[in-house]
């Protein structure tokens, strides 16, 4: 079945993810280990790892929305046409 939406996340929840990261960073700034801002933020430990290791490779700039996830729709049109049936 597909989602008229896509399937994808809504921009606000996306905004929302991203708070929370960005949250994320700023606590890690301030010295917390992964662990300790997982507890805080109620997120799981791999996602404080993962936020981690991006905030110190690339600063708090990793941690921003990416945008909407998957592949950009190739067709031309705005909305999408059924295929012309050849045997009319």
């Amino acid at each position: 079945m597909r989602y008229p939406d896509g399937g994808g996340l809504t921009p606000a929840v996306r905004a929302k993810r991203e708070q929370v990261r960005l949250e994320a960073a700023g606590l890690f700034a301030a010295g917390m280990s992964p662990p300790e801002v997982a507890k805080k933020l109620r997120v799981s430990r791999k996602s404080a790892y993962v936020w981690h290791k991006a905030w110190r490779t690339a600063g708090t700039g990793a941690l921003e929305s990416k945008g909407p996830g998957g592949q950009r729709c190739r067709r031309a049109g705005s909305s999408p046409t059924p295929p012309a049936n050849p045997s009319s």
